[in-house]
């Protein structure tokens, strides 16, 4: 592994602000002589979640990737980085920005709950208690590696405390299959051990496991255990605390955040608060309106990630939740505008609608929305009632129960802020088996637009010609099935570890 990678891991007891949980910066401590009790356990749990809330990982590198690879947002200013703009137009090359820094950051993440996963043996208190701290841990190195075994395929696979570098310097690349064997045993842990709630969502619950192994097992194309996996959560949602909320924009505003009941797992960012990369979130500029004067965030955005002008033309206007997710409108020289003239005011602008969900309300925030007080949602109930559509459907063509998790968010969705419409109308009963996945992965589309899952659908489903060919949303006419499901691995870590070799197909 490189340097980098060899000191996160070393130094990982490093923890800092990570919103609601209450920590004490520990420093880099020998773990003989720094687990003495639970606090301490949760503490290094706490570390893990640190380096999630990063501008290496959940505040840009990891979400922008997400974003610009798949077929909902495209590069609006032609003047951002390269690299940006490779990820974007399937051109990355294994030296690309996004993934040198991505890479070894998810690294700190697993190091951190290893390292907390490990001094858990040095504690001597009750095994229950003990477990449900530990199995955060297990959640976090699960969903990290989640990520990476998605976006790499084959990839290294630590599940130790490392506190000699030595021991990873030559390791070697574990199959993606076995890397999801691992996956899902970290996740039956954690579903075991964790507790029904938590006093925040920025902390796992039983129910958080159990999706993301729905979610898992639905990648893997087991539809029976994803299906069995998303009834669990869905049939015990009131011991879980778990609702859709009634207004689809709440999910949306910081100030909510504490009073939601939809969200799964939050990665929590603490407004104006930074230490370094950790704690920076650049979602809200990156997709907000360049030049903006509407004071949702001072300076306006950057207009990086904007949505093509197809992704608005296919969403219908009745839709709420297209209101909520784009913005249309913009104020320039103290006058509203329509999308159409946001180029007039700025070289760098482009007439095409934004990403609302992260500039329109970026909180307690610093210039251009920068170090927002957003509470992330990387999983909500509305997605584990998709999850149990879509695996119902493959296992039962056409059933009325999976047609019935789909109404549940239409129903949802015709709630217009407080004001009831008719539109998206419920799903009828009859449909058939193909035409109701179509639907299922459309609502997906529109449902989580922008919430980073729409790359993994379309990689899991073998999407990339329909989707960037040239009737696609985003037509790129380079696509290649055979390269681009899979980002390149870091060639400085090839180039220092030759076990690593070779790069994935095309790079």
């Amino acid at each position: 592994m490189i340097k980098n990678i060899k000191i996160l891991l070393l130094a990982t007891l490093l923890s800092v602000g990570c919103s609601d949980l209450e920590e004490e910066p520990v420093g880099i401590l020998a773990p003989e002589s720094f687990f003495k009790n639970l606090d301490d356990l949760q503490a290094a749990v706490n570390g893990s979640y640190a380096y999630m809330a990063s501008e290496k990982y959940w505040g840009r590198k990891l979400t922008l990737s997400l974003l610009l690879r798949g077929d909902m947002a495209d590069i609006g200013d032609l003047g951002t980085s390269a690299r940006r703009q490779d990820v974007n137009n399937f051109e990355m090359a294994d030296d690309n920005g996004m993934i040198t820094e991505l890479w070894p950051q998810s690294y700190a993440i697993i190091g951190a709950a290893n390292q907390a996963i490990d001094g858990a043996d040095r504690i001597d208190v009750n095994a229950e208690k003990k477990n449900a701290v530990v199995a955060q841990a297990y959640f976090s190195r699960a969903f990290a590696y989640y990520h990476l075994v998605r976006l790499f395929g084959d990839i290294p696979y630590i599940d130790f405390a490392v506190s000699d570098a030595s021991t990873v310097e030559d390791i070697s690349k574990t199959p993606a299959a076995e890397v999801y064997e691992n996956i899902i045993t970290d996740l039956q842990f954690a579903k075991e051990w964790l507790p029904d709630t938590q006093p925040t969502r920025s902390q796992p619950t039983k129910a958080t496991a159990t999706a993301y192994l729905a979610s898992v097992y639905l990648t893997l194309g087991d539809y029976q255990k994803a299906y069995d996996e998303a009834k669990f959560v869905i049939d015990n949602k009131a011991k879980f605390n778990l609702k859709l909320e009634q207004d689809f924009q709440n999910l949306f505003v910081p100030d909510n955040a504490a009073a939601l009941q939809e969200p799964l797992f939050t990665i929590d960012f603490i407004g104006q608060s930074r230490d370094g990369d950790l704690g920076q979130d650049y979602l809200a500029p990156l997709t907000g309106i360049r030049a903006d004067e509407t004071g949702r965030a001072e300076n306006g955005g950057w207009t990086v990630a904007v949505p093509t002008l197809n992704v608005y033309e296919d969403w219908s206007g009745r839709d709420y939740r297209k209101k909520v997710s784009l913005d249309t409108v913009a104020i320039f020289n103290g006058e509203e505008h329509d999308f159409t003239e946001f180029a007039n005011f700025s070289d760098r602008g482009v007439n095409r609608p934004h990403i609302a969900k992260y500039y329109r309300f970026p909180g307690t925030s610093g210039s251009n929305g920068r170090e927002s007080s957003h509470n992330f949602i990387t999983m909500r109930y509305a997605e584990v009632l998709l999850i149990a559509a879509e695996a119902l459907n493959e296992i039962n063509g056409g059933a009325t129960e999976a047609i019935g998790y789909i109404n549940e968010l239409r129903a949802r969705a015709r709630n217009r802020g407080g004001e009831m419409a008719n539109f998206p109308e419920d799903v009828a009963a009859g449909i058939s088996q193909d035409d109701l996945k179509d639907l299922i992965i459309r609502e997906r589309r529109l449902e989580l637009a922008f919430e980073f899952k729409r790359w993994y659908d379309i990689k899991r489903l073998k999407l990339g010609q329909e989707a960037f060919g040239p009737n696609g949303l985003e037509p790129h006419s380079n696509f290649d099935p055979n390269r681009d499901y899979l980002f390149p691995l870091p060639g400085d870590e090839l180039s220092r570890n030759p076990n690593l070799q070779p790069n994935n197909p095309g790079y």
